[in-house]
């Protein structure tokens, strides 16, 4: 029976995204990371800890102590590929008399891993990172004990993801912030010209909302912004990318999406808008301006231009919506 390659999860293009907005494959190794890996070689006594990292078809490892692998190693060769199907951790004793791993290079070949004890490890939006991993050169038990150990440096690495979530997060709505955008931006163009799918970006900005502030003070502002974020959420799917890079202003990333389809969906956004306005019992109301643009390789040769260009776009209806007042 040849090895068995790790299938992917079902949420596997929603994990994807998280993976890559967390900044976590840039970043590099990192010191908080190594310290674990380095504590539970000594707790477990194993010659191997690691932290990796699941992409789409490498694993990427954070940290490891006890061995140098390589950077990336092939996802489809990979324990932890398995690791990740299931929130429970994966116990091997002895992968070479397992039907999974028996003929598997890392079994066959260096590091020669017999026992493996592979616990997921979660990002804050509840997605699965990778995992925080031990190996060893020899079958093992792995008692009771030692499992809730395992579950405990991992739930470590965990608060650790929060962390640097928190630096690509934006505090106040929750959804991503410049940073956090600019990580996901570029993945989410390779992966949409790597299917072949359409893309389209849309760049909202608020009306008013300095005469918000300034009427009503900031603490309002920021009720006026949060809101908006909750309704976007609340109107989109859960696979559009939502971010307030700034300010009063919102950058949506339609998924495998014509420019007629991102129509439709702030169509519906802005009725749920008026809805809010009508209903919120707020002293201002919502009011925005939009700019939609659809990735077009001979225009656009990275996410900044396609969201250059849709930014252009919103300050055009936001010139016609301040004539219109006008008049």
């Amino acid at each position: 029976m040849a090895k068995k390659i790790p299938t992917f999860p079902p949420d596997e293009e929603t994990r994807l995204r998280s993976v890559h907005a967390s900044g976590l494959l840039r970043s590099g190794q990192d010191e908080r990371f190594d310290r674990l890996t380095r504590l539970a070689r000594q707790v477990f006594d194993v010659p191997i800890a690691m932290v990796t990292l699941a992409d789409e078809d490498r694993l990427y490892v954070k940290s490891c102590d006890g061995f140098s692998p390589p950077q990336y190693v092939p996802r489809e060769d990979s324990f932890c590929g398995h690791a990740i199907l299931s929130p429970d951790p994966l116990i091997v004793q002895d992968a070479s008399k397992d039907e999974r791993f028996y003929d598997n290079s890392n079994v066959t070949q260096e590091p020669y891993v017999r026992f493996y004890a592979g616990c997921p490890v979660m990002l804050p939006d509840g997605a699965t990172a990778g995992t925080f991993c031990l190996i060893d050169h020899k079958p093992r038990e792995f008692t009771p004990q030692e499992l809730v150990a395992l579950k405990d440096l991992a739930a470590i690495v965990e608060d650790e993801f929060a962390v640097l979530d928190a630096a690509s997060s934006d505090e106040l709505t929750g959804l991503l912030n410049r940073r956090g955008i600019k990580l996901l931006a570029d993945y989410s163009l390779v992966s949409s010209q790597r299917r072949g799918e359409p893309l389209s970006v849309a760049f909202i900005d608020l009306d008013g909302f300095k005469q918000i502030n300034d009427t009503w003070g900031h603490e309002e502002g920021d009720r006026a912004l949060i809101a908006m974020a909750n309704l976007m959420k609340a109107a989109f799917r859960d696979t559009d990318v939502l971010s307030r890079p700034g300010g009063d202003e919102f950058v949506i990333i339609f998924l495998d999406t014509e420019e007629a389809g991102a129509f439709i969906a702030l169509e519906y956004l802005s009725e749920q808008v008026a809805d809010f306005n009508r209903h919120s019992g707020n002293p201002w109301t919502l009011n925005y301006s939009v700019g939609l643009v659809q990735y077009n390789e001979l225009e656009h040769a990275t996410m900044a231009d396609i969201i250059q260009h849709a930014d252009q776009q919103m300050y055009q209806v936001k010139a016609e919506h301040k004539l219109k007042q006008i008049r």
